[in-house]
């Protein structure tokens, strides 16, 4: 089976939000922080996970991701506080 990501991430005052889609999570973290891509989280310095779901579709995934990032950053920062409201960093066991 399958398995897709969509996860957010922050920097380290968890003041920049970034939300992305990924079939392996471990090393999707791995490569934002050790900036390894160009991009956003390279040039904003994000790389701490604090929210992730898991789904078996690709689709609904990347349906997902993109509901996620249509959203304003008060309700992205609430569905994050639903189940971090620390803001911790999330340990990825997968």
């Amino acid at each position: 089976m399958n398995h897709y990501y969509v996860y957010i991430i922050t920097n380290w005052n968890n003041k920049v939000l970034y939300i992305g889609v990924t079939n392996n999570i471990a090393r999707r973290i791995y490569e934002h922080k050790n900036k390894l891509i160009d991009g956003f989280t390279k040039k904003y310095n994000v790389y701490k996970l604090v929210y992730l779901e898991e789904m078996n579709d690709v689709k609904a995934a990347i349906s997902r991701e993109k509901q996620l990032k249509g959203w304003k950053k008060d309700k992205k920062i609430l569905l994050i506080e639903s189940i971090n409201p620390k803001w911790e960093e999330l340990n990825i066991d997968v």
